[in-house]
């Protein structure tokens, strides 16, 4: 397990219907503790260091004095050539990572590069300013300080995401945060993704969080180290940016031919259906349906993103109601029908 050197600041703590909603609160806070390791951060982070050349960049769902992101950027401050590092917390005055988020005050930090020729972020040379309220995002404080920054990276909460992304596109913000491939499927997020407004970074896919103390979810996908550290991954967790980067203008090098027996046409739309981004057909001008994974490779040079194939935004692009009477797309296999558990529509541009 990654950890921040000993840098870290210390600062003084400053009816039925509600119990169920600070239960239900209680229970969203608790699954959006997912923490991010610093060797995730240090494997994306590399692929965008010309964005932030005197750049100011902001972490504004961070406790600042233990983020990874704090950490990363502040050690990386004069190699990246950062102008101004802000990081905000929320709610949290507890030196300990997996606080309660409990208190009425929060803090952020500031820093603005090494002062005593060390290249090591001192205490004595990061600034501590106490908010007024309790740090969140979407406060008039945090607030200020994102019209301030020129990029934006962070973890964000799941449960907030889609509104987290939204503030960000208010302010014209550009940004690197961690989220999940199922965010993809609100149509918020998506209409981004179409408009070529936020794509999928480099380092998508299975990705292991620290989790608190008190996370008590037992899956596959949960484990306690030697240490005691609770961990939570997540299969599709992914990076959002709208950062310009090289492999959206890489060309997926298509080799297979189209034949009606490899590739079915869907029963409610005039498409077919490609169950491997690898094996979409080199010779099809028309629509297909191809899985989630094809935004990991998606270059809007060769590529045009039409819509989705399963609910109300599927409706928008003509998918009519299936043999089960769902707006998802479905298509034949013998006797039986298959619906695909989510396909994107695409076609190829010509060139």
């Amino acid at each position: 397990m990654e950890r921040a050197r000993p840098f870290l600041v210390s600062v003084a703590d400053g009816g039925k219907d509600m119990a169920n909603k600070d239960l239900n609160a209680a229970k969203r806070a608790k699954k959006d503790e997912f923490y991010t390791q610093l060797s995730d951060i240090e494997n994306e982070l590399r692929h965008y260091k010309e964005h932030f050349r005197g750049k100011t960049v902001l972490c504004n769902c961070d406790d600042p004095r233990v983020s990874m992101f704090f950490h990363y950027f502040a050690y990386q401050f004069e190699a990246l050539g950062l102008k101004r590092l802000i990081t905000t917390c929320y709610k949290n005055q507890e030196r300990d990572l997996f606080s309660r988020n409990d208190s009425e005050r929060a803090i952020w930090l500031e820093y603005t590069g090494d002062k005593n020729g060390n290249r090591v972020p001192d205490p004595e040379e990061i600034g501590i300013h106490y908010f007024e309220g309790d740090g969140d995002f979407r406060s008039p404080e945090c607030i200020d300080l994102l019209k301030q920054a020129d990029i934006v990276c962070t973890n964000p909460p799941f449960s907030l995401f889609r509104e987290y992304v939204a503030q960000l596109v208010k302010y014209g913000k550009k940004f690197l945060i961690v989220g999940n491939m199922n965010e993809t499927h609100y149509k918020e997020i998506f209409s981004l993704i179409m408009g070529n407004k936020l794509w999928l970074g480099y380092g998508n896919g299975d990705m292991a969080f620290r989790v608190p103390e008190y996370y008590e979810e037992r899956d596959t996908r949960f484990w306690i180290d030697e240490n005691g550290q609770k961990w939570r991954s997540l299969g599709n967790a992914c990076w959002f940016t709208n950062l310009d980067i090289q492999k959206r203008h890489e060309e997926q090098i298509l080799y297979r031919h189209y034949t009606p027996e490899e590739y079915p046409t869907y029963e409610n739309l005039d498409a077919i259906d490609v169950c491997k981004v690898a094996d979409i057909p080199c010779d099809w001008d028309g629509l297909m349906g191809v899985p989630d994974t094809f935004l990991d490779k998606y270059n809007p040079e060769q590529f045009e993103i039409v819509g989705l194939g399963c609910g109300d935004l599927a409706k928008q692009i003509g998918v009519g109601k299936n043999h089960r009477g769902r707006t998802d797309v479905a298509f034949k296999v013998g006797r039986d029908y298959k619906c695909p558990y989510s396909r994107i529509i695409i076609r190829r541009r010509k060139k």
